[in-house]
């Protein structure tokens, strides 16, 4: 019996690593969490001939792994199951695993009949991708990272707190951005994500110190395949923090683990080539201002900007980032070379000319950030929307602070939004609506130290 070229892969891959002893088959739910099966070595080519049953309310879990029954995804559909593929190109080796025994693939879930499935992140990207190529366009993107490191022991208080530098010994306690020092004391623990990015094809690009004590960024180096750019950022996820657990440490993506310190951010670079190769946000008389479709890419990401929060900024600690001082945007707002704006031109050669959305926390799923950014990109072409003047200086001085901080507002926003609701799909919207409408229920439920220091004895 002929095989696939898929399935191909899978025999090339077993040939090439006679000591992997098991695969995890991994899909990213709406939080951006993977989820999945465990397989043993002789299963793999099955999986590859076949796929892999998942129930569709895998899209239907909050962060805890409740099933959400307002999504329709749960008991109304018999909880029923879909079939997962795997993906070309994603299988490879977990060397921070097992000893190296361990390897992973990447799945996307499809209907019966065959069709992408409607709320797998993976696929509502690639709804909108379609509408760039109708126009014969290719989005080249790429993803920067921040997270930071904790120590797993807890401070007296229960809470999280930097880890311990393995160069010194000591826990810092001081902001440190561009750091060399820092990054040559968490030497061993960058390298080993650098090799074993290498071993999964991850482009990475540069590393350096951010801001917090324990912050690190990663950046991924541009790629004009979208999904493939998402694929790899939720991969350098899990992989940073498989390394960091070698290492005695935790990683975390958490937008804000400390209230007086940087949140964690997902800067996204876009932008966009023609048939031809050409950017056409690059205008041909080397003019520094870029050309129209980069007005009007600016303009609809400003326009979607508010309805888009509940996608950048996907649960309850998500919000607590949006302080102003602290290099996060507070308002839409776009200029040149000016970190203290939402959409940012960076400066560099022309031909290189692109947009820095610097909104996302870094808690936000890759798949759907870039979907909703996508989506206000081609709101911007289509409609030749103008946007307003650039900010020139500190735009926390001049604009007030009008991207909302709710989350009930932000979920109410993006519910209503028709233009989303076109570009992601109507059925989408209700899935993710709901999850996280319930998701923030079950949050307000839970009354914190802080109200009962403040609140029990005095009011």
């Amino acid at each position: 019996m002929t095989s696939s070229p898929a399935q191909a892969e899978a025999r090339e891959f077993l040939e090439r690593h006679p000591d992997i002893e098991s695969f995890d088959l991994l899909i990213s739910d709406l939080n951006g969490v993977l989820r999945g099966k465990r397989i043993p070595r002789d299963n793999l080519i099955g999986a590859y001939r076949s796929g892999i049953n998942l129930p569709a309310s895998v899209f239907a879990l909050d962060i805890n792994g409740n099933t959400i029954e307002e999504t329709g995804l749960g008991l109304a559909t018999g909880d029923s199951d879909r079939v997962c593929r795997p993906i070309p190109g994603t299988l490879m080796p977990t060397p921070w695993l097992r000893e190296g025994r361990q390897a992973q693939l990447l799945m996307t879930m499809q209907e019966t009949d065959g069709r992408p499935f409607f709320a797998d992140p993976r696929q509502v990207l690639s709804r909108v991708l379609a509408g760039f190529t109708a126009r014969g366009l290719t989005p080249v993107v790429a993803l920067e990272l921040e997270f930071y490191l904790v120590d797993r022991r807890r401070d007296d208080l229960g809470l999280a707190q930097p880890p311990c530098s393995p160069g010194t010994g000591e826990r810092a306690t001081q902001s440190q951005l561009y750091s060399i020092n820092e990054l040559d004391e968490y030497a061993d623990f960058l390298e080993e994500i650098q090799q074993a990015a290498i071993a999964q094809q991850l482009p990475l690009d540069t590393a350096l110190k951010e801001c917090a004590p324990g912050q690190f960024e990663i950046n991924l180096i541009h790629c004009d395949d979208a999904i493939k750019a998402c694929d790899s950022a939720v991969l350098l996820k899990r992989l940073i923090k498989g390394v960091a657990l070698n290492h005695g440490f935790e990683a975390t993506f958490m937008a804000k683990p400390y209230g007086d310190e940087a949140g964690s951010g997902a800067h996204v670079h876009i932008s966009l080539i023609d048939g031809e190769g050409r950017n056409i946000f690059s205008s041909d008389d080397e003019d520094p201002l870029g050309t129209p479709a980069l007005k009007q890419a600016i303009a609809g990401l400003l326009e979607l900007m508010s309805a888009s929060m509940a996608i950048f900024s996907p649960n309850l600690n998500s919000f607590r980032r949006f302080q102003p001082g602290l290099y996060v945007p507070m308002a839409p707002s776009w200029g040149y070379d000016n970190r203290s704006v939402a959409v940012r031109i960076p400066s560099g050669p022309n031909a290189a000319r692109r947009i820095e959305h610097r909104v996302a926390g870094a808690d936000a799923n890759p798949y759907l950030m870039l979907a909703t950014l996508l989506a206000s990109v081609m709101h911007g072409l289509k409609n030749e929307l103008t946007p307003p003047e650039a900010i020139s200086g500190n735009a926390y001085e001049q604009l007030e602070p009008t991207l909302t901080n709710s989350w009930q507002h932000a979920l109410d926003l993006f519910a209503t939004n028709e233009v989303l609701a076109e570009a992601l799909g109507r059925d989408f919207i209700h899935v993710y609506h709901a999850n996280r409408l319930a998701e923030r229920a079950y949050a307000m439920r839970t009354v914190s130290s802080l109200e009962y220091d403040w609140y029990l004895r005095h009011v």
